[in-house]
């Protein structure tokens, strides 16, 4: 699906970024340019790239 109409930037293009490395819409906007015309697709395209992101699960210690 098309995220960003303005640049042609699809959700496909922003899981890539994202497993590149992209972690922020400003990093989209250098890739795709993704934001940089009418900036209604920021929103989901932060969202997009927050599912894509590692989830780490941190062991819980118990107090001595």
């Amino acid at each position: 699906m098309y995220v960003c109409v303005c640049h042609g930037v699809t959700d496909r293009a922003i899981r890539e970024a994202a497993a590149s490395g992209v972690r922020d819409v400003a990093g989209l906007a250098i890739e795709t340019g993704l934001g940089t015309g009418c900036g209604s697709c920021t929103d989901l395209a932060q969202e997009l790239l927050d599912a894509e992101q590692p989830c780490f699960t941190l062991p819980v210690l118990k107090a001595a």
